[in-house]
């Protein structure tokens, strides 16, 4: 049987997820970020922002020159999660082979799925409606035999598009295109093979495959292949990840200790919350800091029991920090926490852990008070320092 492969990309996600909870900012130029006042890069941008030459990575201070009149809005991704969530759940109830690709896409294996709806085409119809109707975000889908095939397809209707590549056209499709458009290729990829005389994926997929194989090794067998429409993996469900980090990058490099300690702990109040949304414990500690000569380490500690308290979290990482900072006093950049040797819910339970189920609890009830009235409804004490 022929596969049917949809590649589902939803349109400029985290701006999408803003206008879906203040419609009043469709249609203008709005920019996911933060202030660009202050140091950072473009997370998301709309449609309308992008026709300025605006996008994602690029300086939120570049993108003000660019688009002054941009409406700047700093990033809410516990917002964003639970959007992802409804719309994986939304793909599930048309086909369980799911293959989740970051919060706003992924492959679905809808092979002999389709055949309620009549065609492949009416049942992506009524996958993007139904995300429309529910999440009022605009999604963008590739239809192909294979996932690279699918992939460059939704790439090139977005956006709100739907592109189907029918069994037997791949290769009319694929040639034509620039070679970058290609999964995997890169600038230095791609420099490469324009001294090679490569400028399209059908003069890549033309050349001998020992003659691509010599010059690349596996990876020009991966691509080759690629280039001929020509990709055999499975829509499955990646593993599940095995660490969560978050990091800061300062506006200003700074050693003002209360400053570095609010902005550690806020850090350590969020990969707490995603361990507590993914009913996770942690048993490892990684902190991360990077000096203004961009001179980058890293500290660990094992934790004696696994926790996704904040507090505990906090305590372990603070005093990594305190040693980093009696050994060497330079201003610092950036500054990251990462909690990983993750374990279920399920743990050894201790004589003398109360305050520790005080703190657990504590957690939770903050959590709750902040989904239902926003991230900055309660703040901890040293949150307000940052």
């Amino acid at each position: 049987m022929v596969r049917c492969i949809f590649h589902i990309d939803l349109d400029a996600f985290f701006v999408s997820a803003e206008q879906a909870l203040n419609p009043k900012l469709r249609g203008k130029p709005v920019i996911v970020g933060g202030d660009p006042e202050r140091r950072g890069v473009v997370a998301s941008a709309s449609y309308e922002a992008r026709s300025f030459g605006i996008h994602a990575g690029m300086p939120l201070s570049k993108a003000h020159r660019l688009c002054p009149q941009a409406i700047f809005i700093q990033a809410n991704f516990s917002r964003y999660r639970e959007a992802s969530h409804k719309f994986m759940e939304i793909l599930a109830d048309f086909s369980p082979c799911i293959e989740p690709l970051g919060l706003d896409e992924a492959y679905l294996d809808v092979t002999g799925y389709e055949k309620p709806y009549g065609s492949p085409w009416k049942l992506a119809l009524a996958t993007k409606e139904r995300i429309y109707k529910e999440l009022k975000f605009t999604a963008s889908i590739g239809i192909a035999t294979c996932k690279v095939v699918a992939k460059i397809a939704s790439d090139l209707c977005k956006p709100d598009g739907l592109l189907e590549i029918t069994p037997g056209e791949e290769h009319h499709f694929l040639n034509p295109l620039p070679v970058a458009k290609l999964p995997g290729v890169g600038k230095k990829t791609e420099q490469v093979l324009k001294e090679m005389g490569i400028a399209t994926i059908g003069e890549l997929a033309s050349l001998p495959l020992d003659t691509v194989k010599k010059r690349f090794g596996k990876f020009g067998i991966v691509i080759h292949g690629y280039a001929n429409g020509i990709d055999g993996r499975k829509v499955e469900a990646p593993g599940e990840s095995k660490s969560i980090s978050k990091q800061t990058t300062f506006a200003r490099d700074t050693l003002a200790h209360h400053f570095l300690e609010a902005s550690l702990h806020h850090l350590c109040e969020q990969v707490s919350a995603e361990l507590r949304y993914r009913d996770k414990r942690a048993r490892c500690v990684t902190l991360k800091l990077r000096y203004a000569d961009f001179k980058t380490i890293t500290r660990q500690v094992t934790l004696k029991e696994a926790s996704n308290v904040g507090r505990i979290i906090f305590t372990a990482a603070l005093q990594l920090l305190n040693k980093a900072l009696a050994q060497k006093e330079k201003p610092i950049r950036l500054i990251g926490i990462k909690i990983s040797n993750l374990s279920g819910k399920e743990r050894q339970l201790y004589m003398f852990n109360a305050e520790t189920e005080k703190l657990g609890h504590l957690d939770k009830a903050i959590q709750q008070i902040r989904r239902r009235y926003g991230s900055t409804a309660i703040k901890k004490g040293k949150d307000i320092l940052i």
